[in-house]
């Protein structure tokens, strides 16, 4: 019963002082940001990371494709034994 009670004090205080803490609010500026027509792709406007990703995504891609393409002709020509 003290350790439930130390519990629910404590997950009170915690939800209490984070409603306090002030965060600013990014969302005009990503706003500003995504809208802005200055020939970027949405999907490469965030930045680095933005183009990491879309970079990793379409190598993934292509790798994929080509194995099943690969796999696909494997099963379609069997080794004879």
């Amino acid at each position: 019963s003290y350790r439930l009670l130390g519990l629910q004090q404590l997950s009170r205080r915690t939800i209490s002082s984070s409603a306090r803490r002030q965060v600013d609010n990014m969302v005009k500026e990503k706003q500003k940001l995504f809208q802005s027509d200055n020939g970027i792709p949405v999907h490469l406007k965030g930045g680095a990371k933005d183009a990491i990703l879309y970079r990793l995504t379409m190598a993934l891609t292509v790798f994929g494709s080509g194995f099943v393409v690969y796999e696909l002709l494997n099963a379609a020509m069997p080794k004879k034994a």
